[in-house]
Parts: C-alpha cells; sequence; structure tokens
C-alpha cells in the first residue's frame, strides 16, 4: 500500500485546512486510516483514526471539535479537516494505513504503511 498525503501549507490561528491522502490499494476499504503528527521535538502523536468496518472515528483531546477525520472508500481517501487551527498545531501531518482488526488503534507501531507526510504551519 503507497500512501500520498497532500494538503498542508501555511495557515494563520482560527483558519481552516484540509488534508488528503490516497491510498494504491484494491481493498482500502479493509483499512483502518489514521492521521498522526509530528512536532518538532516531539515523537510521532495520533491525532485522528477512522475504522474500516463501520466508520467509527476518533480524535485526539488536543483536536476534538476542531479536527473531523472521514473516509471515501470510492475514491480510495481520507481526509482530515483541520478547522480553528492554532499555533500548537504546526507539525508535520502523516497519513498511516492497517488491515482492520475491528478496533480503533493510535499506536503508530501498530501501523505498517505510512505516506510520505504533509508541513503545517500555523503562523501569524
Amino acid at each position: 500500500v503507497q500512501l500520498q498525503a497532500s494538503g498542508g501549507g501555511l495557515a494563520q490561528p482560527g483558519d481552516s485546512l484540509r488534508l488528503s491522502c490516497v491510498a494504491s490499494t484494491g481493498n482500502f476499504e479493509y483499512y483502518d486510516m489514521a492521521w498522526f503528527r509530528q512536532l518538532p521535538g516531539k515523537e510521532r502523536e495520533a491525532v485522528a483514526v477512522i475504522d474500516a468496518t463501520d466508520g467509527r472515528t476518533w480524535h485526539a483531546d488536543s483536536v476534538k471539535g476542531r479536527f473531523t477525520i472521514s473516509r471515501d472508500n470510492a475514491k480510495n481517501l481520507v481526509n482530515l479537516q483541520l478547522d480553528s487551527l492554532k499555533f500548537e498545531d504546526t507539525a508535520v501531518y502523516y497519513c498511516a494505513a492497517q488491515w482492520t482488526i475491528g478496533t480503533i488503534r493510535h499506536k503508530d507501531i501498530e501501523y505498517t504503511y505510512w505516506g510520505q507526510g504533509t508541513l503545517v504551519t500555523v503562523s501569524s
């Protein structure tokens, strides 16, 4: 599975961005999809996960109510809508995929396939 992320860029506090990740697989609907981010000098952390089996979602407390993960299985696409951006959202954002086991997973070691990362910079 190859993942191609896009949509990062420069934003001001309060702005919105939309990240997208396209997967090259014929079985996309069986993959749990996740977005992680890595802040400078810190470990990679899960931001949002969307389950393959029933579309359940999980969002980190730090982004809950501001970020929304969604998927379009017909297009092999997972999106992350970033609203009400804050300075502390500045990071490299990665999409990740893993064959579903029916459980929400949000540890990076639980994901095998990774996109190349897209930089989000929130600055005034």
